[in-house]
């Protein structure tokens, strides 16, 4: 199956970008996906705008057409989650998250420095950063998240952190959202405002970027695609939590990257409904 890409001369960020790929497909701790159709590229894929229209036209109707359907058809089940989410809890039924999306800018050497003071997971220290360029946009388009509230009204009253597993945070019923990604469905609203795809790279916190992109090499390519309810690192890799599980997700979002087609999405999303009957990879 090959596809086709929009015409853009090989430049030598085309190249460096195609030997980042070719490292990170030749990672062996990579789970190999033999169901994820391979296309025939002439040339690595940067963004989004290296994908034919035609293709991102039918992906963006698949959007719509998904996301206003489970809205309708999961009316029902919404309105349940959220009286349980009021009764069980303190504070909002939803809650409201700033996620960093869609980055379609150029890449330029070293402009980071050093004043970083969010650092990745694994005993480094998560508050938030002095650096205000994150918040103007400075990785990629800023957006608001939709979810129903999991965690207790003070779970951050130390500052952002990761969940971990069996999180004192959480609340009751929240456990059973998570593990059933039904805290997750405020975010088809997302997907239908266009802030989102139904399938793609899952949007990261602005507080961590800085942090990541310092400990894994081009984390930030990874947002080339409009972020993702689900997508092939969602249902391989699950929730991240440590740098190696980031690693991973690099990875896997930069394989879909260059594989992104109406068909993978479909596989994905098909795969999606058993991630989240089994509950694999929650936390």
């Amino acid at each position: 199956m090959s596809a086709t890409i929009l015409d853009e001369p090989l430049t030598s960020t085309n190249e460096e970008f195609g030997d980042l790929f070719d490292q990170y497909v030749a990672d062996e701790s990579l789970p190999s996906p033999e169901w994820l159709t391979r296309l025939r590229l002439n040339k690595p894929r940067r963004n989004i705008h290296c994908i034919s229209e035609s293709t991102r036209n039918w992906k963006r109707l698949l959007d719509i057409v998904s996301a206003a359907t489970l809205l309708a058809l999961l009316a029902p089940v919404m309105a349940l989650v959220a009286i349980a989410v009021r009764l069980t809890s303190r504070g909002p039924i939803i809650f409201q998250q700033t996620r960093v999306g869609l980055n379609l800018r150029q890449k330029k050497r070293d402009r980071r420095g050093s004043d970083c003071s969010v650092e990745p997971p694994d005993g480094f220290d998560r508050r938030h950063s002095a650096n205000h360029r994150r918040r103007d946009g400075g990785y990629g388009k800023p957006f608001t998240l939709y979810k129903f509230r999991t965690m207790k009204i003070d779970a951050e009253k130390d500052g952002p952190q990761f969940a971990t597993k069996g999180d004192s945070r959480v609340t009751s019923i929240g456990r059973f959202l998570r593990k059933t990604r039904l805290d997750e469905l405020p975010q088809l609203w997302n997907v239908l405002r266009g802030e989102m795809s139904f399938v793609g790279p899952r949007p990261e916190r602005p507080e961590f970027i800085d942090g990541l992109t310092q400990e894994i090499p081009n984390y930030i390519n990874r947002l080339g695609l409009k972020p993702g309810l689900t997508g092939l690192a969602q249902i391989i890799n699950g929730y991240d939590n440590n740098i190696e599980s980031f690693k991973r997700k690099v990875n896997l979002d930069l394989l879909y990257l260059q594989n992104c087609c109406l068909l993978n999405d479909i596989k994905i999303m098909i795969r999606t409904i058993r991630v989240v009957l089994t509950g694999s990879g929650a936390i």
